[in-house]
């Protein structure tokens, strides 16, 4: 399936996910949609990025992701050769990490 095909299967989806405000609505929504195991495995890939991004080990990241070899090499095969979105996740996050940690300081 494409690009185009996988977008058009998720056009819902975005619609909902890109119009809400409230997290916790969003949480819920993700909730319903998802497994427990499909949520903790969106959440893994985007927590190996960030330490792939940080230069850490696929030893390291496996041991405390407790995620195989072949998903972090997927991952890393997105970050450094996809579609830029990991990227623009983990700059987003520090974004908004910076602000936070400023707004605690002021």
């Amino acid at each position: 399936m494409d690009n185009s095909e996988l977008q058009t299967q998720l056009d819902d989806i975005l619609e909902i996910i890109t119009t809400s405000k409230d997290k916790d609505e969003l949480f819920l929504f993700l909730r319903d949609l998802l497994t427990e195991k499909e949520i903790i495995e969106f959440s893994k890939r985007l927590q190996i990025a960030r330490m792939l991004e940080e230069k850490i080990p696929y030893i390291e990241i496996q041991n405390k992701t407790w995620m195989s070899s072949t998903t972090i090499a997927r991952v890393a095969k997105y970050l450094n050769w996809g579609n830029t979105w990991y990227k623009n996740a983990i700059s987003k996050l520090k974004t908004i990490t910076d602000k936070h940690h400023t707004a605690h300081r002021l």
